[in-house]
């Protein structure tokens, strides 16, 4: 595996259509996420929604209401890209729904192979592999219900680098920066 060195982007967004169901019974909380989400991770451009704060490394970014609901959609939000590699970037979403859910979602681009899913380590310490669920024509994207034992980890560690392959021999490490973190996930609502 190669570690490729980042470079910060801001993040982008595309629209969604709100009647998009969550394989996890998210609903339509998972369905404002969507609608954050990047028009290409590769890509830069503002995001949809307003940037609220930053925090370290980490944006809060809300979004409208969605129809039907009283309450903004807000995610902490990293964005960047290999400095090495033109093509590959990730955004890096956490939301924390209603119910209590928390959810990492994570966008790589199209062309990243599916099977191996994606890796995750912090601070040099495997964390475990997520499934790509679904690919849209803009990126691929895992994701995960972030337990007490991760989001302890996002918490406290310094960096996370997330594993994707492009081909089944050559993985590609991508550091995110977790500074801020803490601070932003007790700003998030």
């Amino acid at each position: 595996m190669t570690t490729a060195t980042a470079r910060p982007h801001a993040p982008t967004a595309r629209p969604t259509g709100a009647s998009r169901r969550a394989r996890q019974g998210l609903g339509a909380a998972l369905a404002g996420l969507l609608a954050l989400a990047p028009a290409a991770a590769q890509q830069t451009s503002p995001p949809e929604g307003t940037v609220k704060a930053q925090y370290g490394d980490w944006q809060l970014i809300c979004k409208a209401p969605a129809p039907g609901s009283k309450a903004e959609t807000c995610a902490l939000v990293q964005s960047v890209s290999a400095e090495d590699r033109n093509n590959v970037g990730l955004t890096v979403y956490f939301q924390k729904f209603s119910n209590g859910t928390r959810v990492l979602r994570v966008f790589a681009p199209l062309g990243v192979l599916l099977p191996p899913g994606l890796g995750l380590k912090i601070d040099d310490k495997d964390v475990g592999h997520a499934p790509f669920l679904r690919c849209h024509s803009f990126a691929c994207y895992a994701q995960v219900v972030a337990e007490d034992k991760l989001i302890d980890q996002l918490r406290t560690g310094k960096t996370a680098i997330f594993i994707i392959f492009q081909t089944e021999e050559a993985g590609i490490g991508i550091p995110i920066s977790l500074s801020g973190f803490g601070q932003a996930l007790a700003a998030l609502k």
